[in-house]
């Protein structure tokens, strides 16, 4: 069955950098865009970043371009944000995401920390 593991989340100091990732399984990983959301404390679950399957095209929200980049490995079935200049409005539970046919997976998310 589907599977989406995060990691990398942590505490960091504001400015700071983290990378995470999500490695998947139960799906043909290269065949499907990704998406990381995010859910600040109190707050709803937003978009941050996605990438296409072959990792050509990537967006993201307002609140992170310039400052997180989305990637993918698809021999390792990992796709990756790279969060640089942490803010402490960045602090919030990280998900990776994939829309599989019509549903959506969720990994059990990372939590991210940044600290002044």
């Amino acid at each position: 069955q589907v599977q989406l593991v995060e990691s990398g989340g942590g505490l960091v100091q504001l400015g700071g950098s983290l990378r995470l990732s999500c490695v998947a399984s139960g799906f043909t990983f290269s065949n499907y865009g990704m998406k990381w959301y995010r859910q600040p404390p109190g707050k709803e679950r937003e978009l941050v970043a996605s990438i296409t399957r072959a990792g050509g095209i990537t967006n993201y929200a307002d609140s992170v371009k310039g400052r997180f980049t989305v990637s993918r490995d698809n021999a390792k079935k990992t796709v990756y944000l790279q969060m640089n200049s942490l803010k402490s409005e960045d602090t919030a539970v990280y998900y990776c995401n994939l829309r599989y046919y019509g549903e959506d997976y969720w990994g059990q998310g990372t939590q991210v920390t940044v600290s002044s």
